[in-house]
């Protein structure tokens, strides 16, 4: 790569996944350690996060790659080297258009994707570096080699000993294990307030629960003597008025709710396990369905290594949740080597490491 224009601070562009909100609060993590750069963020649901955007990090908004209206995809067959490539949907062309556009005009650029491989393999056919987030789950499949190879570095923001076992020699060497973070990271916590026994939290997320208003319903009237703290967007059923449910809703910092209550209750997504870590939380997870078992395996790791209970969604209203949040209460949480109070520094250090032995600033 040594015909790139040598450069002080390119852009560094981040493609956001619009699936759930845990993509987005990590890019907003990471774009706060990387003092210096032009920081954009590209993405298709970037507007409901602009009150938590930071005002310097310009936004790209992409039309949604989907069907709209009376579109349809013309008929296909699925191809081996990508996850997703309909042929005839409008807001394809329109993103891509975008993206290469982008691409071009703010050249010398560096794009970090968290999860897309045709994301990944585009900006390579631009001529852009790319540096790709691991996720868990199997990914040992055609598209997800290609956009591996295609990556100058792959970053995994968990530790070493969370990483899957089967992963080929040449993914491992390509990759830094940053440790786990979250938005609450070294953040100081002797201000807190204590834990109060019997409050639990439940959070809901954007990405798909198991978790809706009947379980929760069934789970207070079960359980009355605990009070159930749901924060999310959910609406509570007409007659759902228990005095034991304390509906929050959406809010910018649940650790607000979440520092007093003894346990959370939530799903297996990234971002809230690293944040779970972070506040030393006791935590009862439910791995819900995502591609390529992200969550199911990333649950069974926490279980086998003792950080979490894990109850799967099939067995929500069968498991005996008087005697699980009893048993886990009178347990101290275990999160070690979880997180990382040196993440945050390594996953800085490890993207301009990147962007200096590419663009040879």
């Amino acid at each position: 790569m040594s015909h790139l224009t040598n450069v002080s601070y390119p852009t560094i562009a981040f493609y956001v996944h619009h699936h759930g909100n845990g993509h987005i609060m990590r890019a907003i993590t990471v774009a706060s350690v990387l003092e210096g750069f032009p920081i954009c963020f590209m993405g298709s649901n970037l507007e409901a996060y602009r009150n938590i955007i930071p005002r310097d990090i310009e936004c790209i908004h992409l039309p949604l790659d989907l069907p709209v209206n009376t579109e349809t995809a013309l008929a296909e067959d699925s191809v081996s080297f990508l996850h997703y490539a309909p042929i005839g949907i409008k807001g394809i062309r329109e993103r891509t258009a975008s993206l290469t556009a982008t691409f071009k005009d703010k050249y010398p650029i560096l794009l970090i994707v968290d999860v897309s491989v045709e994301i990944t393999l585009l900006a390579r056919l631009c001529g852009v570096p790319v540096i790709v987030v691991k996720q868990h789950g199997k990914r040992d499949d055609l598209p997800h080699k290609l956009a591996y190879e295609s990556a100058e570095l792959l970053i995994a923001p968990f530790s070493a000993a969370l990483e899957p076992l089967y992963e080929e020699e040449w993914i491992k060497a390509k990759t830094v294990h940053t440790g786990g973070f979250s938005r609450y990271s070294n953040c100081k916590t002797e201000h807190h307030p204590a834990e109060k026994t019997g409050n639990i939290a439940v959070l809901v997320g954007k990405g798909g629960t198991s978790i809706d208003s009947g379980f929760i319903q069934s789970l207070a009237s079960t359980c009355h003597h605990y009070t159930f703290h749901i924060i999310g967007k959910i609406i509570p059923e007409e007659n759902n008025h228990a005095d034991n449910i304390k509906w929050h809703g959406n809010l910018s910092d649940p650790r607000q709710v979440i520092v007093y209550c003894t346990v959370v209750i939530g799903n297996a997504g990234h971002n809230t396990v690293m944040e779970m870590a972070d506040l030393n939380k006791r935590f009862i997870c439910i791995p819900e369905e995502r591609p390529f078992d992200e969550q199911l395996q990333k649950a069974a790791m926490l279980a086998s290594n003792g950080h979490a209970r894990v109850i799967q969604p099939a067995a929500l209203r069968t498991t005996d949740w008087l005697k699980e949040l009893a048993e886990i209460e009178k347990q101290q949480p275990d999160w070690a080597g979880v997180t990382d109070a040196a993440a945050l520094t390594n996953i800085a250090n490890a993207i301009k490491n990147t962007v200096n032995r590419v663009f040879k600033c």
